[in-house]
């Protein structure tokens, strides 16, 4: 590929990955929204992905003239793997999860993803540990202690972390298992086709849970719970999703990772707009410390 194509490419993957990151973070106001407006949200989320696959299968029919979909039991395999961690197991997480906290400081917890994935890489052999590695995971950690503690570091030593916070930290794990079989998954399926067929069976597992939780009427939703599930079925989802798996196949997964460190910058501006949400310096000096170790592991990874 020539250098400048290269580079038009590589340009738009970066837009692409900033604006994914934009909507994750409002993502994280309209889940709030959910969360403390519906005592039963498995509902909206599963109305969410069946609406975002819909749509992904939508858009496949008029740019390609058909709907992909795996062609082998391993490729159904690790499509049922994205559904799980990213889909039903992270919307369980989450939305439970802010039901307890508010939607800035669980962005600010997520942005540990990156560190997560780093160490799981190397825990896997895929990546080397660095001096400027070990000092990023020690600096990201401490300032994820800080944010689920509310300003204090040893809240978790001392068991006074609640549910909410535990809940949040799920969906780390949840998003790094995510994260690493989506690079599996982008080796034989396009972006589009893993995002569609991965929302498609994420949406019947959550929608199933949601009828055995029970408590869902969908003619009491207010206008606010609509719009926030159109826009975590279209932005947060069907775009979203597929430009991170996109990164995923152009930038390897740790890299394409590192974007996601912009999701609490964006969610905490959010919040304090539409939300009016106001975080303690304690919280938001612990969330700083995050981002500052986020940054050290990724550029170690440029310079190691």
């Amino acid at each position: 590929m020539p250098q400048q194509v290269r580079a038009a490419v590589d340009s738009l993957t970066y837009f692409k990955l900033i604006g994914a990151m934009f909507m994750w973070g409002g993502t994280w106001i309209a889940g709030r929204v959910v969360a403390q407006e519906l005592p039963a949200p498995l509902a909206a989320p599963a109305i969410r992905f069946l609406l975002a696959g819909l749509v992904l299968a939508g858009f496949a029919l008029l740019s390609e003239g058909r709907i992909p979909r795996p062609q082998t039991g391993a490729e159904w395999g690790v499509v049922t793997g994205l559904a799980m961690t990213g889909i039903f197991l992270y919307a369980l997480c989450f939305f439970h999860g802010l039901k307890h906290i508010s939607a800035g400081q669980g962005a600010l917890v997520v942005a540990l993803n990156p560190v997560v994935v780093a160490l799981a890489a190397w825990f896997l052999g895929q990546e080397k540990m660095t001096p400027l590695k070990v000092g990023g995971v020690a600096i990201a950690m401490a300032g994820c202690l800080t944010v689920i503690g509310n300003g204090n570091p040893l809240a978790l030593i001392n068991g006074s972390v609640g549910i909410g916070e535990w809940l949040i930290l799920g969906c780390v794990m949840c998003w790094t298992a995510y994260t690493f079989i989506g690079r599996r998954a982008t080796q034989t399926l396009s972006p589009l086709a893993a995002t569609l067929w991965a929302s498609l069976i994420g949406a019947v597992l959550i929608g199933f849970t949601a009828l055995l939780q029970g408590g869902s009427d969908l003619a009491a939703w207010s206008w606010r719970v609509w719009a926030s599930v159109v826009f975590l079925a279209l932005g947060g989802t069907a775009l979203a999703f597929t430009w991170f798996a996109d990164g995923v196949k152009r930038l390897g997964a740790a890299r394409a990772s590192a974007f996601v460190n912009l999701v609490p910058v964006f969610a905490v501006l959010q919040a304090a707009i539409l939300l009016d949400e106001r975080l303690g310096l304690p919280v938001l000096g612990g969330g700083l410390l995050v981002i500052a170790g986020v940054w050290l592991t990724s550029h170690s990874k440029e310079t190691a």
